[in-house]
């Protein structure tokens, strides 16, 4: 991947690419497309865009993660990571990670220590690459947070009233813990003793929705249910096992 430089976008042909890579790897309709005037927006509002591009391809856009400034309780300015796209001749060769970490390195820099984001709770590749190998941790749930899920919507271009509630994970990146200190390192740090609980998630979840999309809409609501109670009880959950028959969240102590 030496031949991949990140750096901002900027200019304005680097953006559009960006509003380009969206369509391409989401397929999202125009309507849930971040534009560019979104992007050069909360540029001016202090966040920024970080960007992959292939040299050996005219510096294509390859990747993208787009940061945005936001506020912790009173007055802590955070980040918050609103989306982030790797095209699909690029997944699977480390370069998510490379633009996370350099996320953090560029937080970082300007004094920032937290950084937030969402996945879906049933995307089992998301949550093994968020817990495992970035190190959050996820305190919330939220339910149905943007409204119908285009992405998981077994019939595109349907009604959105056949679609799915987009429930989310929120992700909480504490940039300097001790954890994330060592992954930033290239350390596998030993995981803590077993879990207090875990919530199991469907192994074929595209495959759940084509086949019986009500007994998918029952496992998002058992999933949540389950989430809701456990960090109801002070749970937090710092961990994924990753298994191609019975994935799984795992919750600790507030402590671990």
């Amino acid at each position: 991947m030496k031949e991949i430089d990140i750096r901002e976008c900027v200019t304005i042909e680097e953006l559009d690419q960006c509003v380009s890579l969206q369509r391409e790897v989401f397929g999202l309709p125009d309507l849930e497309i971040s534009p560019r005037r979104h992007l050069i927006v909360s540029r001016q509002a202090g966040g920024w865009t970080l960007g992959a591009f292939a040299n050996h391809f005219r510096d294509r856009l390859v990747g993208f993660v787009h940061h945005l400034a936001a506020i912790r309780g009173e007055d802590e300015i955070i980040g918050y990571s609103h989306m982030m796209a790797v095209h699909k001749n690029y997944q699977n060769l480390g370069l998510g990670a490379r633009l996370k970490w350099a996320q953090r390195d560029r937080a970082l820099t300007e004094g920032r220590r937290f950084i937030k984001w969402t996945w879906e709770p049933m995307q089992a590749r998301n949550a093994h690459f968020n817990l495992n190998r970035l190190g959050v941790v996820v305190r919330t749930y939220g339910k149905n947070f943007y409204g119908t899920d285009y992405v998981t919507d077994p019939e595109q271009g349907s009604p959105a009233g056949k679609g799915l509630p987009s429930d989310r994970l929120f992700a909480g990146w504490e940039l300097s813990s001790p954890r994330v200190v060592k992954l930033a390192g290239g350390a596998k740090p030993a995981p803590p003793p077993g879990p207090v609980t875990a919530i199991d998630i469907p192994a074929d979840w595209p495959g759940l929705i084509k086949r019986d999309v009500n007994l998918a809409k029952q496992e998002q609501l058992r999933v949540q249910e389950e989430f809701e109670q456990a960090f109801s009880a002070g749970l937090v959950c710092t961990g994924f096992e990753r298994s191609a028959a019975h994935p799984r969240y795992l919750l600790y102590n507030e402590t671990v």
